[in-house]
């Protein structure tokens, strides 16, 4: 029952739902409160009522124990009038009643036993010999000893008192469950506004790929969840703008070398069949593919590194970054043999890949080789959480500052010069991953200098615990 009822609930509307909870919380509330003003009263009118019949017991147990047959020559007009009626039991069961009564107490064992111990009270539920519901006490008759007292009241009179109550209870209790099924729903409805916007938002998103952020008109939990959501567009806009751009730098650069090796190709393809050209011809038409073949897969190999936007995920661990630069300076060397490396190395650890650093270094070191006149020398420093790469060349123009970490951004002296143009930007992202920055500026050298700093420590020690 509980589990129907359970995936019944969760069919719902969200709206509906909490209407329906609220409703049912409130019913819940109004019934053990209006049960407990019941319960209450009904203990507080017997509680009033038995008092009084002891009392009225125990002024009437001295005259009746002058006479116990007549019970101190009471009558029925006399009781009537009390609105009681009054008997005496022995101890061995023989009751006493007022002789011209018409109707008389059935006394149990409750008043047997008072009559019995001589102590205490009884207080019960009884009838009379017509049927009709009493309040019955009974109290020892002291004087004589073995007699109890048995003096009744009808319980009519509570009892509608008490039925006026349910009554009562029951009307404005379903009125209170009315009005709360009422304000419920209306409460709900604006409630969960904001949350109906969001999936409107969720919809519309889904349908036209517009990610647009939904306005805020809530406070509190929901304002935090459509403002995350909103966080969330900004961040696939941002992730979508830039795989964009990507796409179309990507194409604009990759148009040019495949051009030219199409152009190649074709002429290689059409002196195959023709013979036009000489033999040096095609080994320089070979060598301009070989070329070009490595110009393409160095592009294509920026690209992929570039798409890779991501956080630094795949197992981050502490790493010596000397050895970074290290390994760095030793490939750049193989590649640069005519060139002087001013190197100063100071401790420093991060948590990184080392991969991914490397690579950003060698760009760094690449990119001063390529601008540093034959037999320079490229100072490269590394201090504190400082990393310095400065080379001898003609230096970066003001006006391309702002611009040389772009995708695809070369300056004019540099488009006569080998590259794709993404090397910087992927130096820029990698340091970016790992929670640093990268900037250039003039060197004292005279050319370039650029300057990356990382989240680190001089010590092993120092560095946090890799997450994960």
């Amino acid at each position: 029952m509980l589990t129907a009822l359970r995936e019944w609930l969760r069919g719902l509307p969200l709206q509906r739902r909490v209407a329906y909870l609220t409703t049912v919380a409130v019913a819940l509330a109004v019934a053990v409160t209006s049960m407990a003003g019941y319960l209450t009263l009904r203990i507080s009118l017997y509680q009033a009522l038995d008092n009084e019949l002891v009392d009225i017991a125990s002024s009437l147990a001295v005259p009746v124990a002058q006479d116990i047959r007549t019970l101190g020559g009471l009558t029925e007009r006399a009781l009537r009038a009390g609105n009681i009626s009054v008997a005496a039991v022995r101890a061995d069961g023989t009751v006493f009643t007022v002789p011209d009564e018409r109707t008389h107490l059935v006394v149990g064992p409750e008043e047997l036993a008072v009559s019995k111990l001589q102590t205490g009270r009884s207080a019960r539920t009884g009838r009379s010999t017509d049927g009709t519901y009493y309040r019955i006490v009974a109290v020892p008759i002291t004087e004589l000893g073995n007699y109890a007292l048995v003096v009744g009241r009808p319980l009519q009179p509570t009892n509608d008192i008490l039925s006026s109550l349910w009554l009562v209870l029951i009307i404005f209790g379903a009125a209170g469950v009315v009005l709360a099924a009422i304000v419920g729903a209306a409460v709900a409805r604006s409630s969960l506004a904001p949350v109906r916007g969001l999936a409107l938002a969720v919809e519309h998103v889904s349908a036209t790929e517009e990610l647009k952020p939904i306005e805020i008109q809530a406070a509190g939990d929901i304002a935090l969840l459509a403002d995350a959501f909103n966080r969330t567009l900004q961040s696939l806009a941002s992730s979508r703008e830039r795989q964009q751009r990507l796409i179309a730098d990507a194409g604009h650069e990759l148009r040019t070398p495949l051009t030219s090796l199409r152009t190649n190709i074709e002429l290689l393809a059409a002196d195959a069949s023709t013979g036009m050209l000489s033999k040096q011809d095609r080994i320089a038409i070979l060598s301009d593919v070989t070329a070009q073949l490595t110009e393409f897969s160095s592009l294509v190999g920026d690209l992929v590194q570039l798409a890779r936007d991501d956080r630094v995920a795949p197992a981050p661990e502490p790493i010596d970054f000397r050895d970074v630069v290290n390994a760095a300076l030793d490939r750049v060397r193989l590649r640069a043999p005519g060139m002087n490396f001013d190197v100063e190395l100071n401790p420093f650890y991060v948590i990184g890949e080392s991969d991914t650093l490397e690579r950003a270094v060698t760009n760094l070191l690449d990119n001063a080789v390529k601008w540093s006149p034959p037999g320079g020398t490229i100072r490269v420093q590394l201090e504190g959480d400082r990393l310095r790469v400065a080379d001898q060349g003609p230096g970066i123009a003001e006006a391309d500052l702002p611009h040389i970490f772009d995708r695809f951004y070369r300056s004019d002296p540099s488009r006569k010069t080998p590259g794709t143009g993404l090397g910087l930007s992927i130096v820029a992202q990698a340091i970016r991953m790992h929670g640093g920055w990268v900037k250039a500026g003039p060197s004292a050298q005279g050319g370039a200098e650029f300057t990356v700093q990382l989240p680190g420590s001089t010590t092993l020690e120092g560095l946090p615990t890799p997450a994960g």
